[in-house]
């Protein structure tokens, strides 16, 4: 089974051709103005048209209403929809029947009892991704570079796919995929120079040391 690789929070084309080319399985775009990786729809939209179905395209948004959400939708055309804030069941529910698109809820886990909201979502969400817990004085819930105990997720049995942020970079990809068994892996700071300003060099960095785990995920 491949490892699915996301690089999120991309904003050039540059950036994007570079984590198309490295053979990145889903490129995400975050719209959320206190991140310093916010997109405007009119780049969004020229970042979107630019990938042509090499990658999924996952929007990025937090507790967002549906007015934001369909603009997102109209500019970037996305495959999924990452919801990375409060969102309950109910409001995934209503947003995959709105908007006709598969969701993927973020958990924020710094404890085993963050793990006890997973119930609620499992029967809703297409796909759960697993990050660090922002800390409390924190503008953003994710995108912050920290990373959280895998262990928490050790031995995890989860009926629908599930990924693993956080503070992830070429480094330490591989410890993460053997920990969690995760499915797939979600990075954005791990590849930056500075918040928000990716690097090539580090973005192919990341996806050879992900696509050298996949051996892991067979064992």
């Amino acid at each position: 089974m491949s490892l699915i690789v996301k690089i999120c929070g991309l904003s050039t084309r540059e950036t994007l051709d570079v984590a198309l080319e490295s053979g990145a399985d889903m490129v995400g775009f975050v719209f959320f103005p206190p991140s310093p990786r916010h997109l405007s729809l009119q780049v969004a939209r020229d970042l979107g048209q630019a990938v042509k179905r090499r990658a999924a395209k996952v929007a990025l948004t937090v507790d967002a209403d549906d007015a934001t959400l369909a603009g997102i939708v109209d500019a970037l055309q996305p495959d999924l929809l990452q919801l990375h804030g409060h969102e309950s069941a109910a409001r995934l529910r209503d947003i995959r029947q709105k908007f006709a698109l598969p969701v993927m809820k973020a958990i924020a886990v710094e404890t085993p009892a963050d793990l006890a909201i997973l119930s609620a979502y499992v029967g809703v969400a297409d796909r759960i991704l697993f990050d660090a817990r922002a800390p409390r004085e924190s503008t953003r819930p994710g995108g912050l570079g920290a990373v959280f105990d895998w262990h928490i997720l050790e031995n995890l049995d989860l009926k629908i796919p599930f990924m693993v942020s956080g503070g992830l970079h070429a480094g330490n990809v591989a410890e993460a995929v053997r920990v969690t068994r995760a499915g797939g892996v979600d990075v954005s700071s791990g590849v930056e120079r500075t918040p928000g300003h990716k690097d090539p060099e580090m973005i192919r960095a990341f996806i050879r040391a992900a696509r050298a785990t996949e051996e892991l995920m067979v064992r």
